[in-house]
Parts: C-alpha cells; structure tokens; sequence
C-alpha cells in the first residue's frame, strides 16, 4: 500500500494522555490506518518524579522512560517523531522538520483525526524547556541558558543533566524560598528538608488553607508535617513579585541574599526563591487556529464530554471560565498562578483505581479549583456540534468539566478519545460500505454488543483524589473522600513502577537508564 494511501491518526504529545490513547488504538485501529505520535522530547518525562529527582541525587534518569515499547511492533507503518509543533490547522499539523527516512518528506503531517494531548508548561522550578537552574537565584519562566551553553532539546541525557544542576543549586543554597503551598512547593519544601535539613526553608502560600479542595485533614497532617521538619509556613500572604524582578527593586543583605517581601509587608531572605506557580495550557496552537476554540480566561480548549473540540458559544465564555477556576481571580495579584501549581499532585497511576474514582459514562489528581459543575445542562450538552469532529483534546489543555489536571485524569480522558476516534473509524467504514477483514479487526476492543452506531463515549471526572510525599518516606492521600498517611516510601518514589504503564518492564536498575 502506498504511503499516500494510509490513513493517518496523529497525536501530538506522548505523556498520559497521548499514550494511553497510543495504547488504545494500537489494539483497535485497521491495519489500512497508521499512527503517528509527535513529541518535543526524545523520552516520556515522568513529571510525577521530578520534584524529587531536581532535590535528591542519584535517581534522575529513572524520570525520562523510552518511548517505543508504546508502538505495537507487529504495526509496522506507526511512527514515534521528535519534533516540535510549528501550528495545528484542522486536516494537518507543522512540525519544525521534515523525516525523510521515514517517508515524511516535509514539515506538513496530514491526518484523517487529532488527537491533541500537549498539557501545559510546568512551573519554572521543573520547566526543564525554560530557564536553565544556573541563570539566576529566582527560577523563572522566561526562556533562557546558560551563557555558552545550547539551548534545551528534548533528550534524556540533557534531561539529567538539568535535574543534576537543579540539586546543585539546592545544595549550594543556605535559604530557600518557595512560592506556592500546592503539591509541588509542598512536595519541593519537605524533600529539601528531609534531604538537607540544615537549610532554612520558607513556604509560602496565598490562601489560609493548604490544598483546600480536599479534606482538612489533609491539611492538618501537611501542616504539622511542614512545623516537624523546621519549615516556617507563611499562609494567606502572596509574594510581590516586583521585589524579586531583576534590575528592579531588587534587595540584597549582607550575604547577599535576596530579600523577597509580601504583599502584607512580610520580608524573608533568600538564597534562592523556587516560584512553584505560573502553570499555563499549552492551547496556542489550538488558538491560532480558530480563537473560539480557547477560553480567554484560563487558556483551556473547549471541549465537548466526548472530547472533541469544540467552540465556545460567546454567551458562555464567562459561565465555563467562573465554574472551572472561580477562585483565580477575587483576589488574585499575580492570576491563578497559585491556584495552578498544585497541578503536581503526585498520585500513583500503577496502582489500584476504585472503579468509581472516574469514569467515562464509562478516573487518580490536584487540586487547582474548588469543584465546579458543568456549565450547561445535559439538553444543551446533547445538542452541542463542533466544526472540528475530528480534533480531540486531551489532558491538561482541555476544560474537562471540572476534571483536576493530573495524570490520572489525562489518562482517562485520552482513553475516551481515542476509543471515539475508533467508533468513527468504523462508522464510517460501513456507511462507506467497506467490510472490514476479519484480520484488522481481530484485536478491536469493541466487544459484538457494542452499539458502535449509538452515541460516542462521554467522559465524567470522578471525585479528587491526590496523593503528596512529605519527605522521603512520610506520604499523604486521599482517594474517595477517605484520607490515610503512609510512611513506607522510598527514596525514587518507587519509579520503576510507572516504566510498565508505558510498556517497559523493569528488571534490573540499569534497564532504566535506556
């Protein structure tokens, strides 16, 4: 068969959603289809880790996990690109290069369906594409390396070495700063406390609660747990930023610490200053190409509860920006930067899920705004069309109903999507009157009952559900509105244990350094 031939489903960004939805039609797409997965890193990052792996040495490369044992070897035509996306338009997608030893001779990738799976940028602290943990003594979002250095591209091996220079710059610290008491600065805080208790470490949070989403008890529990370790806990204060802008008001003590002051006037010095906030969808491209298809407020793609991307009625812009984060902006100086760091939470995909965690009317977490309800009613949800019925949107960039962006989630939703892309694959062969041979469908996932002419799937968050180290050993969860804490961690939070997820059994130490 010709390559011009293949039909092609392309998805853009191979993490949690975009390789269980690798996953899922790699059992059930026809042999006549091709998949193709794009991604800007030569390795899934395990970003669940990293806030450890940046504090503790020794365990960095078991956060950067191959890719290939995702693509079904028996399907020969299916490819894994490194790349970076250019712009999405609705029937192809521009990457920064062409592959012509696989049969792709320029940067244009056309493709029969989408499934967009790109996130969002993490916090500076772990923005392994931002600045570069030797640029400055605050970590930042603005693009940027080290002087005579290259610029960041992807690899597992530059990978590590970031992550070895972030535990470099912690150890050469005295006094810390973090900004933000969600997951990450509260995961960050308490692993440079364990590993280097000698340091003065600050954390600072804008609300008076500590993950107010969830129980209190989790809150009592990270509380205490922080006042155990000699954190001093600063809560409903918010650091003003322009007392840390270089070149601005910047102030130095005798040490040359910085000195970081609060909006209610508080002043801390800092060696360092970690800004775990500032996380932002990665919907630019989805923007750019039909603005109505991203909520100004909050940047998420509008999606339909099949996944599909939608437009966003103009009347009802406002009504999905205040359910899904109502809490951003009463009192918000900078926006919901607070609010989105605690997209981090750790919650352990491999183990097991209560099947009324989440649901696809047929999922593990964070904790980014207080719980929000659809913003129509299942009539107008019925009755909503999209222009772009091949375009699905997975993950953190999609506004999924209230659906806290996290791993678990993401995996939920790139199940829907993908298993909807497969029920119209096969719709439309059999309107196109084209019998599918037995051999491309023998390992579908549908089952003979399966309606494959009814509605597509619809996806249903379920309850939150997080899951937050508290030092090396210490951890707390809740999962079902049941809180429990675990002292039986270890050192790599167990990393191994994810590599199977993406297809990669584990078996000696070194099989991770792959």
């Amino acid at each position: 068969m010709a390559i011009e031939d293949v039909k092609t489903v392309l998805v853009l960004g191979g993490a949690y959603a975009g390789a269980r939805a690798v996953q899922i039609l790699s059992k059930g797409l026809p042999k006549k289809w091709r998949i193709i997965l794009v991604d800007r890193n030569t390795h899934i990052n395990h970003v669940y880790v990293f806030p450890r792996l940046a504090v503790l040495p020794g365990h960095e490369h078991k956060g950067f996990i191959p890719f290939h044992k995702l693509l079904d070897p028996n399907r020969t035509r299916d490819l894994c690109l490194h790349a970076t996306v250019r712009s999405v338009h609705p029937s192809y997608v521009v990457l920064d290069r062409s592959f012509p030893e696989k049969g792709i001779h320029t940067p244009e990738i056309h493709f029969d369906y989408l499934i967009y799976a790109l996130g969002s940028t993490l916090p500076a602290p772990l923005d392994l594409w931002g600045s570069h943990p030797h640029s400055g003594r605050v970590s930042s979002p603005a693009k940027g390396h080290v002087s005579g250095s290259k610029p960041y591209g992807g690899t597992k091996r530059e990978g590590i070495a970031w992550l070895k220079a972030h535990q470099e710059v912690i150890e050469a610290s005295e006094s810390i700063l973090v900004v933000g008491g969600g997951a990450l600065g509260i995961q960050f805080a308490t692993d440079i406390a364990a590993i280097h208790p000698g340091k003065r470490i600050t954390l600072l949070h804008s609300r008076p609660r500590l993950l107010p989403r969830f129980d209190e008890r989790m809150h009592t529990e990270i509380f205490e747990t922080l006042l155990a370790l000699n954190i001093q806990v600063i809560l409903g204060d918010r650091l003003d930023i322009q007392s840390i802008a270089e070149g601005l008001n910047t102030k130095l003590n005798e040490k040359g610490q910085c000195i970081a002051q609060t909006l209610q006037g508080r002043k801390v010095a800092a060696d360092l200053i970690l800004l775990c906030t500032g996380q932002k969808p990665n919907t630019q491209f989805l923007s750019k190409m039909d603005p109505r298809c991203v909520n100004p407020h909050g940047g998420l793609a509008h999606v339909l509860r099949t996944m599909q991307l939608g437009t966003i009625p103009t009347t009802r812009i406002h009504r999905r920006s205040d359910s899904s984060s109502s809490t951003s902006t009463s009192n918000s100086m900078p926006p919901p930067e607070e609010e989105l760091a605690d997209v981090l939470a750790q919650v352990d995909l491999t183990g097991n899920v209560d099947s009324n965690s989440e649901a696809s009317t047929s999922s593990i977490h964070d904790e980014t705004a207080k719980d929000s309800e659809p913003i129509c009613d299942e009539t107008l949800e019925e009755a909503e069309t999209t222009p772009y019925p091949n375009i699905f949107v997975a993950g953190d960039s999609a506004d999924a109903f209230g659906a806290i962006p996290a791993g678990h989630t993401a995996y939920y939703q790139g199940e829907v999507a993908a298993r909807n892309v497969l029920r119209l694959i096969q719709r439309s062969d059999r309107m196109n009157h084209s019998r599918i041979q037995a051999q491309e469908t023998e390992d579908s996932i549908f089952s003979e009952e399966t309606d494959l002419d009814g509605p597509l799937e619809h996806y249903t968050p379920g309850l939150p559900a997080i899951k937050i180290s508290l030092g090396l050993t210490k951890a707390t969860y809740q999962a079902n509105g049941i809180v429990r804490t675990s002292d039986d961690g270890v050192p790599d939070l167990n990393a191994a244990a994810i590599w199977g997820f993406f297809g990669y059994e584990v078996e000696r130490e070194e099989d991770m350094y792959a």
